[in-house]
């Protein structure tokens, strides 16, 4: 992505301090520019928009919860391009302004997934649990209005841009909660990358019998691995679906030829990108 873009901000779901920033900032370094949006149909118009952002970075899936499938779909819509993912270990913290003991908290606040997330930390105390609409908020509320009762749960990055102080770090049950986060780039912006080995794709089959296994064993013998299959209804039909994948390969050649071949099993195929395969890093 041009570094001239970059100015006009990444767009992020949610508000600044949460897992989406963290996630651009690991993209860009820390301080690149955020765009909050409230929701992810928002991410992607605004993503989309030259006038508006540079790009966006948006949640595809998380190791527990699985896909997050509408947004699969809001990707096939758009003509965005996935240049890039990484796979971001969540991290649970308990937040509270830097003067306030754990013994004087009496209310925690967080989105209902988070709070879920906690859950055998939390219930060994005895505080009233408030469902929000988003991790960084709660944070962002207790450090306004200067709560001395109240806590929050959000990421270390929130505790950061709010002044709060940790009072309990990694408070999560599951510690293996990773999400994957996609690097969403407008046409104008995307420039070939070096060493792409990852691709993501969705095609739709003839539905005859056999079809997707044809599909499937091209693949395999074309040595690419399919690192994910998603299948999605398609809308409007009765009961066909359509299917997302995620392919890995050695070479753009190797790719390219097997993109080729599977051509000739399928109705469609829409490429959203190449790019290289993400790494695991922590919040």
């Amino acid at each position: 992505m041009k570094s001239m873009a970059l100015s006009k901000g990444i767009c992020i779901q949610g508000y600044e301090g949460s897992f989406h920033q963290v996630a651009a900032n690991y993209f860009f370094g820390k301080g690149v520019p955020v765009i909050p949006c409230d929701t992810f149909r928002q991410l992607v118009r605004l993503s989309a928009d030259p006038k508006h952002s540079a790009g966006g970075v948006m949640a595809i899936e998380n190791s527990i919860a699985g896909s997050i499938l509408p947004n699969y779909n809001l990707l096939q819509k758009s003509k965005l391009i996935v240049i890039g993912e990484l796979y971001l270990s969540i991290s649970q913290n308990l937040l509270a302004n830097r003067d306030v003991e754990l013994s004087q908290i009496r209310e925690v606040h967080s989105h209902p997934m988070a709070i879920l997330q906690c859950l055998d930390y939390l219930e060994q105390h005895d505080w009233k649990l408030i469902e929000t609409e988003d991790t960084a908020l709660s944070a962002r509320h207790i450090s306004q209005h200067r709560h001395r009762h109240t806590a929050a749960i959000a990421s270390k990055l929130a505790a950061e841009l709010y002044n709060l102080r940790i009072l309990a770090p990694d408070i999560h049950t599951m510690k293996n909660n990773t999400t994957r986060f996609l690097l969403l780039a407008q046409p104008n912006f995307v420039q070939p990358i070096d060493g792409a080995n990852k691709a993501s794709l969705y095609f739709q089959t003839n539905h005859s019998k056999g079809a997707l296994a044809r599909v499937l064993t091209t693949i395999a013998a074309g040595d690419v691995n399919l690192s994910k299959l998603q299948s999605m209804p398609i809308q409007g039909s009765n009961f066909k679906y359509g299917f997302y994948a995620d392919l890995e390969f050695d070479d753009l050649l190797q790719l390219n030829q097997v993109l080729k071949e599977i051509t000739a099993h399928t109705n469609s195929l829409k490429i959203f990108g190449t790019y290289k395969k993400g790494k695991q890093v922590k919040a």
